[in-house]
């Protein structure tokens, strides 16, 4: 057998996945749910996999079973009969592997994960299972266990599992710091990339290159440069612009660190002096996540704050958000609760956010980007980067 610590970069302590296994069959209980159904395919937003098994899903995919009385089943591309995948050596918590060649793109082998699950539930005589993330879930798997188990009752448990998955241990928070300092160390190395000639990829090549020299496994980096007063970040599929002299830079940086949990930062540079506006709009961006930040508390309601960060632009003569601005983090990259009139999720102590105000008008357009963790007492800002425009 492989030592976890020599292959793993940093395995999560089993007594943490025992606190999140039992946790979750304790509410799967209360509910009368028999098992739970998890898909995922890609680690950005794929964190209920990783959750359960310390490991993240694969772009072919990993589905699990996930059973109130007894260990999962974990179902991953593979062979027939092949080793297991994950190596057996590197699983905690799983009773069974099967593997088969899976890829969504090849639509034969679309039922291959959905069939193991409905045997594994037919033969066991359960009565009531429960989908986490139904988004996430194949309509094909979807479709099969509907069509096959017709006497089974089939209900939508992300609920059930994104309450406990929300709420972080003082194993998450511990590697969840480490993470944030990580972003700090990014932002740190910014000036030193900034400068004309380059292109905008290029920065962002080299920001990904260092956070996986420090321990990332998947980075999802922005970076927008304009020589006007409403740079913004872009999709990097258009981030070929050639950096020139008096330009601004923003640049969002989204990676994972230690154990797989996601941060964010977000900064802007100026090659020579920003102008007024951006000073302007930035402070004022700045403000509105200083004024949510210091009603994070337990028993807020994120659509209250929803309300209460466009109440705050429009006041200062801004543009109300229309999107979001703060949301939860952990092993997605966007998670519960999100800062929406939808959400029905109320803050708790021991969220992680990141809180992302735009201040925009028809002069200039600035965002600040920092997590937080929520306490008893209040929001803690764990970033320790300046929240100031940066002149290089």
């Amino acid at each position: 057998m492989t030592n976890l610590g020599e292959r793993f970069k940093c395995p999560i302590p089993n007594k943490e996945l025992e606190r999140r296994w039992s946790a979750i069959r304790e509410a799967m209980k209360e509910q009368s749910i028999d098992g739970l159904i998890i898909q995922n395919h890609n680690q950005f937003l794929g964190g209920y996999i990783r959750y359960f098994l310390d490991i993240p899903a694969p772009t072919y995919g990993t589905t699990i079973f996930f059973p109130v009385n007894e260990e999962m089943t974990v179902i991953s591309h593979g062979a027939i009969d092949g080793p297991a995948v994950p190596p057996a050596w590197a699983t905690r918590g799983v009773l069974a592997s099967k593997t088969y060649p899976i890829i969504q793109t090849l639509n034969y082998t679309d039922y291959d994960a959905p069939q193991a699950i409905v045997e594994k539930i037919k033969d066991s005589h359960y009565k009531k299972i429960g989908l986490v993330g139904l988004s996430l879930i194949s309509a094909a798997l979807y479709q099969y266990i509907v069509a096959k188990l017709p006497g089974v009752e089939i209900v939508d448990a992300t609920d059930l599992v994104d309450a406990i998955k929300a709420v972080k241990s003082e194993d998450e928070i511990a590697l969840i710091r480490k993470t944030v300092a990580l972003h700090d160390h990014l932002a740190e190395a910014v000036p030193v990339l900034f400068r004309p000639g380059r292109k905008e990829s290029e920065i962002r090549s080299e920001l990904k290159r260092l956070a996986m020299d420090m321990g990332s496994e998947e980075q999802n980096i922005v970076v927008g440069t304009e020589a006007n007063d409403k740079a913004f970040i872009v999709d990097p599929f258009f981030d070929n612009r050639e950096i020139k002299q008096g330009d601004r830079m923003v640049i969002l940086i989204e990676v994972n660190g230690p154990g797989g949990f996601y941060g964010e930062i977000a900064r802007t540079w100026c090659l020579g002096e920003p102008s007024q506006d951006v000073l302007d709009a930035y402070a004022i961006a700045t403000k509105a996540q200083k004024y949510i930040a210091g009603m994070l508390k337990p028993g807020a309601a994120p659509s209250d704050l929803f309300k209460a960060n466009n109440d705050f632009l429009i006041s200062h003569g801004y543009a109300p958000e229309k999107r979001y601005f703060a949301h939860g983090q952990g092993y997605d990259m966007v998670e519960r609760p999100a800062f929406v009139p939808r959400e029905t999720m109320l803050l708790k102590e021991g969220m992680f956010l990141a809180i992302h105000p735009t201040a925009a008008n028809n002069k200039a357009l600035a965002f600040s980007c920092d997590n937080y963790l929520i306490t008893a007492k209040g929001a803690e800002l764990l970033n320790k980067t300046p929240q100031i425009v940066f002149s290089v």
